[in-house]
């Protein structure tokens, strides 16, 4: 793992990776559009701090820009490629559908050709829990079935998993995908619950809490993730043996193909956790109890015992912890 390429490198997920393994002295190339999704003086702050290593160099472009990705291929010889950029969220989906099938659809099999044509080693890309959809079956395992997305953006994550899985098995191409649980954690991204729930605790303004606060969801810290897609990029996949085409497993193949959960493994109650903010930030908040959400889903709840086998991945970071350092961080990044 010498020189890698990180798609996203100016986002929440690929800012903290591309500083870890700059700080490991791995080559970093980062790719990134730093559109105004959410607001722009935060990549560009992220931005600047891995830009301080010499060993990392930029390119400004988005995936949909064909030619940009080919050069940006021919003009390097990547060993790893690990794909996290894309257009988030689960609610913008719903009015901005054009967009998530131009980024996430068409902007990854760019990035497939250029693996593909480079000869990658091994390609690392950002799934979603939001694949699991209508699932209700807990905890999510990879060995369910995720047919029935509720949001656009779930289904293009869905697509991109397919998409992968073809790549693997007619060019050999060994991919692994990582189906992200609601990561949070320091620089984090504005859009997020989180976010949006201590800015409001902090300006004395009302919460949205949707479903009357009838939520679960498995919070993963940025360290925790971070480590384990660190790991995942060390463990190349290797066909499965015992792959049965007559009862066939989702989560891998006959390919060289993965598909990991990376979650805490531990849900954690909504109203519990906006207890917690309430608590590191000293002040209570006001909630306003509101009904479910279109494409929203009630619980989310990782297994993860595929990805600790297979890697060694163990979530460390406790809620607490996690938001007392979020918050600390919050504090500092906006003088309050």
């Amino acid at each position: 793992m010498e020189n890698v390429l990180i798609t996203g490198a100016a986002g929440f997920i690929g800012f903290h990776l591309s500083k870890q393994l700059l700080a490991d002295g791995v080559t970093v190339t980062g790719l990134d559009n730093i559109n105004a999704y959410y607001d722009v003086s935060l990549k560009e702050a992220r931005l600047a701090i891995i830009e301080e290593y010499d060993s990392f160099s930029f390119t400004k472009a988005s995936l949909e820009d064909r030619e940009v990705i080919d050069q940006l291929f021919r003009d390097n010889s990547f060993d790893l490629v690990v794909h996290l950029a894309a257009q988030a969220g689960v609610r913008y989906s719903i009015d901005n559908p054009h967009v998530y099938v131009s980024s996430n659809v068409m902007g990854f099999l760019n990035i497939l050709e250029g693996c593909r044509f480079s000869k990658v080693e091994h390609l690392v890309f950002a799934s979603s829990s939001s694949v699991y959809g209508a699932n209700r079956a807990m905890p999510f395992a990879v060995h369910h079935n995720v047919d029935h997305p509720l949001s656009l953006y779930a289904a293009t994550k869905k697509a991109n998993e397919l998409m992968a899985h073809v790549y693997a098995s007619l060019y050999d191409l060994p991919v692994t995908g990582l189906r992200f649980f609601t990561v949070y954690g320091p620089w984090g991204r504005p859009d997020m619950a989180y976010f949006k729930f201590t800015k409001a605790i902090f300006e004395d303004e009302p919460i949205e809490v949707y479903n009357e606060g009838n939520m679960k969801r498995d919070f993963t810290c940025i360290d925790d993730i971070v480590d384990g897609i660190v790991k995942v990029m060390r463990s190349i996949p290797v066909v499965n043996t015992s792959w049965n085409a007559e009862t066939p497993d989702p989560g891998s193949s006959e390919s060289p193909y993965r598909i990991y959960n990376i979650g805490n493994n531990k849900p954690v109650a909504l109203l519990d956790f906006i207890g917690i903010l309430e608590k590191e930030i000293g002040k209570p908040v006001k909630k306003e109890m509101l009904p479910m959400q279109p494409a929203d889903v009630v619980e989310t709840y990782a297994d993860i015992s595929d990805i600790q086998r297979d890697v060694g991945f163990n979530p460390a970071i406790d809620i607490q912890v996690g938001l007392k350092r979020f918050v600390e961080w919050y504090r500092e990044y906006h003088n309050v």
